[in-house]
């Protein structure tokens, strides 16, 4: 009878210990996953930079919330089997999902960790499906399309979505940690160095329009103004040191700066398409890649608002701002100061594009965001607001919605860099 009563005693002890240990591990592991910089933030951008001043801070932030949530639903999937998930491309060809939403869909996932408890394991699975489908000259950046057979297409990147990927995990690596399963911080490392070497022309320091282009390719000095995001390369120089970044932000302003000047002197816009970078630098002609408007302000060039004018948000480069000066002061007199009145697509003298008057978020959010770099548009920035959020999700597709719901996240101001 004594000894068993010493052995219950001992397993009584025991369970008490592993039942401390259980306790101990779980909150370590809960601690090291909670987010470090929760959803929202109310980041304090730089002096003179603008909110919506019409509404309070917690409307703002609930309507990214609400979006946010709506968004998820719809636009992230599970790979059946296996712990990947990925951004929904919702088209109706065979793409299952391109690198540039997956990149999108990183960078929101991050930054709305806090008010989303799973966001570390949805970005984990979204990490791991860009990993599953590497491109074919490097392990470290993602072929630019799936099928939904998930199988790649031809295996050649798109620049864009690496380098929102790149930026995602310096994002994660801020919000995480890197001593979990995923080294965020040396993945982010490991694509922004391929990043550079294969997608960064050295000779004109543009950005190249895939890692497929090599310097005896017939497109070597022609690049996809929507590139460059000097924002995101500020934040890849500080985390690799590597002093060419300041070469390519450098390059790419005096770039914009200068089509501004020649070819779209009362509008500021810049085209989708840039060629001939190495001798005099001019819009793309029609058909150049992807249709007659190359060479005008389309699909791809309406995503330069908000990725120049965040710079100036973020750090008060005055090239930004001067770049969205431009834009603004255009785009308010075109409009008359109505966001009813905003097109989707414009030639470079200003015009609309013939037949399309119609909404796009994709165009309607960004101008909002370029609105952000100054007082006098806070009448305007207070109504594309009012105008980008009563969209219904269900009445736009992923790209719109996408860029909509990233665009509304910089202008609550809850974008932060990853410093």
């Amino acid at each position: 009878m004594i000894r068993e009563a010493i052995i219950q005693k001992l397993l009584f002890i025991v369970q008490k210990w592993l039942t401390l240990i259980v306790i101990i591990c779980n909150s370590f592991i809960l601690s090291a996953q909670a987010p470090l910089k929760p959803f929202p933030q109310h980041v304090k951008y730089f002096t003179g930079a603008i909110k919506p001043s019409h509404i309070s801070q917690t409307q703002l932030d609930n309507a990214v919330r609400d979006f946010y949530t709506l968004w998820k639903k719809r636009f992230i999937k599970n790979v059946p089997g296996k712990p990947e998930s990925y951004v929904w491309f919702e088209n109706t060809g065979k793409k299952q999902c391109v690198s540039e939403g997956q990149g999108y869909g990183m960078i929101i996932v991050a930054l709305m960790a806090g008010f989303d408890p799973s966001a570390k394991i949805t970005y984990d699975k979204l990490f791991r499906y860009y990993k599953a489908h590497p491109d074919r000259r490097s392990k470290y950046l993602m072929a630019w399309a799936q099928y939904t057979n998930g199988k790649s297409s031809d295996e050649t990147s798109a620049t864009d979505g690496d380098m929102d990927i790149a930026y995602s995990l310096l994002l994660a690596d801020k919000q995480w940690g890197s001593k979990g399963p995923i080294n965020y911080l040396q993945a982010g490392r490991d694509m922004i160095a391929d990043i550079m070497q294969l997608e960064i022309n050295h000779k004109t320091w543009s950005v190249l329009l895939c890692d497929g282009v090599e310097h005896d390719s017939k497109d070597y000095f022609d690049m996809r103004s929507s590139d460059f995001m000097p924002a995101h390369f500020k934040a890849f120089q500080q985390a690799t040191n590597d002093g060419r970044w300041n070469k390519v932000i450098d390059a790419n302003y005096k770039l914009f700066s200068s089509l501004q000047g020649n070819y779209s002197p009362d509008a500021g816009l810049i085209p989708d398409f840039i060629s001939h970078i190495n001798t005099k630098a001019k819009p793309a002609r029609p058909h150049f890649l992807e249709s007659v408007y190359d060479g005008e302000y389309n699909y791809n060039a309406c995503r330069n608002p908000w990725r120049i004018a965040t710079d100036y948000l973020l750090t008060g480069d005055k090239r930004s701002k001067n770049i969205a000066d431009k834009i603004n002061r255009w785009i308010k007199e075109t409009t008359n100061n109505d966001p009813n009145n905003l097109s989707a697509g414009y030639t470079l003298a200003g015009h609309d594009i013939k037949g399309r008057h119609f909404e796009a978020l994709s165009f309607i959010a960004p101008f909002a965001v370029s609105a952000m770099v100054d007082r006098k548009n806070q009448a305007w920035l207070n109504r594309v607001w009012d105008y980008t959020v009563a969209f219904k999700l269900k009445d736009f597709d992923y790209y719109d919605n996408t860029i909509k719901l990233l665009d509304m996240i910089i202008i609550s101001g809850n974008y932060w860099e990853p410093r």
